[in-house]
């Protein structure tokens, strides 16, 4: 049945017929939504809602990652009517699993299907009775004892391995704000969320499972953002869905809420905080305010030029502590073509980024050098503090010219001070190949880990200083002339 055309005379019946209603209310979701949960409903329904309910019921659907507006009632779609009627209707479902972050959250959510459950007159008459319990795992579970039937809610504190009800396993699992702008801060924290899911809920699952992530884009590499490449690259197979409050046009997706601009106005004085209004509603990633490099500003090249580079700098990061809460040895390469007003900078996709003992340390490096000495002349740069002197000595005993780099400013100075290549784009990145150290350049100052923003600052110093030489006055019979020749000239 159409959900969005409903004759007056099939809503008359259902009002009047309690078989004719659950009937109808178990193929539609959206009916059931508006029959039974009514009370939720202060203004009409927007199209995007109506795609939400279709969404769920398209079981051809096994993946949905969906954004949506703060109060745009995403949650009380996918966290409290779904799952009540994925069970009651024609999906069937056995076991539905809902994820938050946090226990709290997760309790919030079962108070709220209680809630309907016990107190919602309709629903209990119509498709009741229900009883809660809670089961071994210490998370609350609803049975639906007419269906042999469950619902279980749980943060991701909590191990969900291995989780049954009698013989099914999850076969609707809905994660909803399972991430929050602490968990995001750091790419620790971001991994151990994306790993959460593939390693430990995906599995927990079935064949015919279906999956559903709610929450909002809370940095470049969150995990909805990182689900969202994953469906766009093939990885994944899914669909991925996001509605802003404004479409590109700047009007409003909920007329019903927000019919005028005076309504968005109102709402965004409301708030009262202008990073929160773009994130919350707009979805917008907004960078930190000391953020020196955002993701806009990387560019990317495809190819390198078909010549020679005129000089290839490699800048090395050394550590030799191979302790997994240890720093990372890490180099980074950058081939250099024109001068002057046609410099261009590109990093190649052969980053080191690893930790290992001094001896696989030097190998490491001597096989990179050894691999790209067909593009171009290589200048090695070292950084010179402490234990990498003996290894400076040491690749140049074994035949490869390694070079001291002198730090004389701390990293935050470094970066900044060759910020202005990375936004200009005369430092070009190869679209695939340096995620971590593109990585490591947005989320500087906020990752656990530099060391490859370290090398990369070496080797962007030195690109820098070659070009500044480039643009000195060329005469053949100077000394100048003879400095110019011994770098490449």
């Amino acid at each position: 049945m159409n959900n969005q055309i409903i004759p007056q005379n099939i809503i008359e019946k259902m009002i009047s017929d309690r078989s004719v209603r659950i009937s109808i209310t178990r193929q539609s979701h959206y009916l059931f939504f508006h029959f039974y949960f009514a009370h939720y409903i202060k203004y009409k329904t927007a199209p995007f809602q109506k795609e939400l309910f279709k969404l769920t019921e398209d079981d051809s659907i096994k993946n949905l990652y969906c954004c949506a507006f703060r109060g745009s009632g995403k949650s009380t779609i996918f966290t409290t009517s779904y799952p009540i009627w994925a069970i009651l209707g024609i999906q069937q479902k056995k076991f539905v699993l809902i994820l938050s972050q946090t226990q709290a959250q997760a309790k919030q959510y079962m108070v709220n299907l209680r809630c309907e459950l016990e107190s919602n007159d309709l629903l209990k008459k119509d498709l009741g009775p229900f009883q809660e319990e809670t089961n071994e795992w210490g998370s609350s579970s609803l049975v639906f004892s007419n269906t042999n039937a469950r619902i279980t809610v749980a943060s991701s504190e909590q191990s969900v391995r291995g989780l049954r009800h009698g013989q099914y396993r999850p076969d609707l699992i809905i994660g909803d704000d399972v991430e929050n702008m602490a968990s995001t801060k750091t790419k620790e924290g971001r991994e151990k969320t994306y790993a959460w899911l593939k390693g430990e809920i995906i599995p927990t699952g079935d064949k015919n499972t279906k999956l559903v992530i709610v929450g909002n884009l809370l940095h470049e590499d969150s995990l909805l953002m990182h689900l969202k490449r994953d469906v766009e690259e093939g990885i994944l197979d899914g669909v991925f869905k996001i509605y802003p409050l404004l479409d590109k046009n700047g009007r409003s997706l909920w007329h019903g809420k927000y019919p005028t601009n005076k309504d968005i106005e109102a709402e965004k004085k409301r708030i009262g905080n202008e990073k929160a209004w773009r994130r919350e509603y707009l979805l917008e990633i907004i960078p930190d305010d000391d953020q020196i490099i955002v993701r806009d500003n990387i560019q990317y090249y495809s190819q390198l030029p078909s010549e020679r580079a005129r000089q290839i700098i490699i800048g090395v990061d050394l550590a030799i502590s191979q302790k997994t809460s240890a720093d990372k040895t890490a180099a980074v390469t950058i081939a250099i073509y024109g001068r002057g007003s046609s410099f261009c900078a590109y990093v190649l996709p052969n980053t080191i980024n690893e930790r290992m003992g001094f001896k696989q340390m030097l190998d490491r490096v001597e096989t990179l050098y050894d691999n790209i000495q067909t593009i171009g002349r290589i200048s090695l740069y070292v950084e010179d503090v402490g234990y990498q002197r003996s290894a400076i000595e040491q690749l140049n005993a074994d035949g490869y010219p390694a070079k001291p780099y002198h730090v004389h400013s701390d990293k935050y100075a470094r970066l900044a001070s060759v910020s202005h290549l990375i936004v200009s784009g005369e430092i070009l990145f190869p679209q695939n190949g340096t995620r971590d150290l593109v990585d490591q350049i947005v989320g500087f100052g906020k990752e656990r880990y530099d060391d490859l923003v370290d090398a990369f600052t070496i080797a962007a110093h030195e690109s820098m200083k070659l070009n500044k030489r480039g643009m000195r006055v060329f005469s053949r019979d100077s000394e100048t002339y003879a400095s110019l020749r011994q770098i490449g000239f």
